[in-house]
């Protein structure tokens, strides 16, 4: 039986730590005023991300729109375009530890904490 994912969440602009073990940016877009030198992004896995049409409309009012945000956005991670890039993750967190990197201000109300629930609930 494959190890547990080890799987934690972090915004991208925070300092790096030793345990981040393999940074993996899921934004579709570079974070805005970051250089990316300075992100130490080991991965970035643009097509985990909300479509461009869920990222905007989230954004528009993202208190009244997370329910169904997260809803909408587990129904794309469901799609076969992103079955391998989310194999890639499986993989990389069975091996060892793996931080999902994110923009987001709101730390508990952002894509990559749906990201994070859809890995460590579904099989690969």
């Amino acid at each position: 039986m494959p190890a547990p994912h080890r799987l934690a969440l972090k915004r991208v602009y925070a300092p790096v730590s030793p345990g981040d073990g393999r940074r993996v940016l899921v934004e579709r877009l570079w974070p805005r005023g970051l250089r990316k030198e300075a992100a130490r992004v080991d991965l970035w896995l643009k097509e985990v991300a909300p479509s461009d049409a869920l990222r905007r409309w989230f954004h528009e009012a993202p208190a009244a729109r997370w329910p169904a945000f997260r809803d909408r956005y587990r129904e794309e991670l469901r799609g076969g375009a992103v079955a391998a890039p989310l194999a890639e993750l499986r993989g990389l967190a069975e091996r060892g530890p793996v931080t999902l990197l994110f923009a987001a201000r709101d730390e508990a109300h952002n894509s990559a904490v749906v990201l994070k629930a859809v890995l460590e609930e579904e099989p690969g």
